[in-house]
């Protein structure tokens, strides 16, 4: 269980945030900063309760038009061994001290809590309360056989990163930038996981953050 602490952080989240996701390919913002804001997200569990796991929605409103991205982050006590290239950033926690934040599409931890999320054998977390299940976070697995990563080979793409899975071939697709509305699966979907997230004017939106794509529909063909 995540235990949330009430106390400061030195840089912030979204303060990284705002350094980060400039140098992403999918970050759809102008020339100047973005200026971020936190609209929402879930959390996960570690089981082995060592690396905080947290899908957050950062929302820019800095062009001429609110851009809403996900964010998969995990914090970390001591660096993740081979992947400084996942590193957002380091922060000074006023209970935890140094803490290491990733991009946990990178991170084993995340990703393997996430398909279990798929599965439905794990549950999601409310984002800032402990001990509390998100009853709005939705998930679905219609594939066959259990989740697992081929390799930890996360890929960017101009909206989104992919990560290939067994059984194979199966594309695991977390969209990075955020569309609200109603579900809309592509053809070939296999799974999905949905969140919540507030727009500026305080609308409460849904929108479809994960999609398992496996067989002959999915987005990649084995090679």
């Amino acid at each position: 269980m995540a235990l949330i602490h009430r106390t400061t952080l030195k840089p912030t989240k979204l303060e990284l945030l705002a350094s980060w996701l400039p140098t992403r390919p999918w970050y759809a913002g102008g020339p100047d900063a973005p200026e971020l804001t936190k609209a929402g997200g879930f959390r996960l569990d570690d089981p082995e309760g060592e690396v905080g796991i947290e899908f957050m929605v950062a929302t820019d409103t800095s062009g001429p038009a609110p851009v809403h991205y996900l964010a998969p982050l995990t914090y970390r006590g001591a660096p993740l061994p081979d992947a400084e290239h996942a590193l957002i950033g380091t922060m000074d926690h006023g209970v935890l001290g140094r803490r290491w934040a990733y991009d946990g599409c990178h991170d084993p931890v995340l990703i393997t809590q996430l398909l279990a999320l798929l599965e439905g054998k794990a549950e999601p977390q409310a984002q800032s309360l402990t001990d509390t299940p998100d009853h709005e976070v939705t998930r679905t697995y219609t594939g066959e056989g259990a989740l697992s990563v081929v390799a930890l080979t996360a890929t960017d793409t101009p909206e989104a990163t992919e990560l290939p899975l067994h059984p194979g071939p199966t594309v695991l697709h977390l969209n990075r930038v955020l569309r609200p509305g109603p579900l809309d699966l592509p053809e070939g979907a296999k799974g999905h996981v949905t969140g919540h997230w507030t727009l500026p004017d305080d609308t409460r939106v849904h929108g479809v953050f994960a999609v398992l794509f496996t067989g002959p529909d999915g987005l990649h063909e084995a090679e």
